[in-house]
């Protein structure tokens, strides 16, 4: 396998970042999974337009451009032969001053993309649907870092793993509301009478709302496109455990799995406890979508 490291395609057992790089030494970075096939990255461009708006929010000086990103996931994708793959960039500021910003002691930024093959997932999760748990953790709108897709994740993870050593697949964030926020890894939809529900994602508040702590998923973005496409309503507000445990059908969204059906919240079946149409409408027509676009 080979990767793109700090402009250069190297093998990957050559690539080394400096061991006082701040995303190693303090989570400090930003980084973008993505679905690729026929070679290309889906909905790259969104992907970088969130990374950068991330960036400048925050304050992470890349010190590199669109393009030069975007020809590293290419390149990466056509080092390795790879017509669909499991893509991720990452970006971090290298060594930091953190006392002095523009201290000569700063050096980068770290840029690193990794092809894989697409991660393998069981038929059944799509054919029959999952079971999620909910995680003891909550996404707090007080803190600026919520809602950008942070090298900080161990909170995540470890909501993540609770999830599977429980037989479940994905573990439901709650807000410190006590609403409904996102998968510790995906976003969140429900379908009730025929319309999709989710909770508004940062960039989506109502005028006076606290900040969202939930990512503006990429994935979450085509499906709400796909949803107008198919004449599906898409409403997004505040949601309750309720509205997750009295909803018609649940799936969740990402770049790995795209749509995945959500058919039971630990011991609660969502409606018949089995997918549901508009679940399977929707990824299905996602799928063509990606095809569709990359191919183009």
């Amino acid at each position: 396998m080979r990767v793109y490291l700090n402009g250069r395609i190297i093998d990957a057992d050559r690539a080394h970042v400096s061991h006082d790089d701040a995303g190693f030494q303090h989570g400090v970075g930003l980084f973008e999974t993505m679905a690729a096939c026929h070679g290309r990255a889906f909905r790259l461009d969104a992907h970088l337009d969130r990374l950068f708006e991330s960036a400048e929010t925050l304050g992470l000086e890349t010190r590199t451009t669109r393009d030069e990103l975007a020809g590293a996931v290419t390149s990466t994708l056509e080092a390795n032969d790879l017509q669909a793959a499991r893509v991720r960039l990452t970006v971090t500021p290298g060594r930091l001053n953190l006392l002095h910003r523009d201290s000569a002691d700063t050096t980068g930024p770290t840029v690193l993309v990794v092809a894989t093959p697409p991660t393998p997932y069981d038929p059944a999760y799509f054919e029959a649907g999952v079971t999620v748990t909910v995680a003891g953790m909550a996404a707090n709108p007080m803190d600026p870092f919520a809602g950008h897709k942070t090298l900080a994740y161990w909170h995540r993870l470890h909501t993540l793993r609770q999830a599977a050593d429980l037989g479940a697949a994905e573990a439901i964030w709650l807000n410190v509301s006590n609403h409904l926020a996102s998968g510790a890894v995906s976003n969140l939809f429900l379908v009730r009478d025929g319309a999709l529900l989710t909770p508004p994602a940062r960039g989506e508040e109502a005028r006076g709302a606290l900040a969202s702590p939930v990512l503006p998923g990429v994935t979450r973005r085509a499906v709400c496109d796909m949803a107008a496409v198919i004449g599906a309503q898409v409403q997004r507000r505040m949601l309750n455990i309720n509205d997750l445990l009295d909803a018609d059908e649940v799936f969740l969204t990402n770049s790995s799995w795209l749509v995945l059906p959500v058919t039971q919240v630990e011991r609660k079946a969502i409606g018949p406890g089995k997918v549901g149409p508009i679940t399977h409408r929707i990824r299905t027509s996602l799928i063509d979508q990606v095809q569709q676009e990359c191919a183009s």
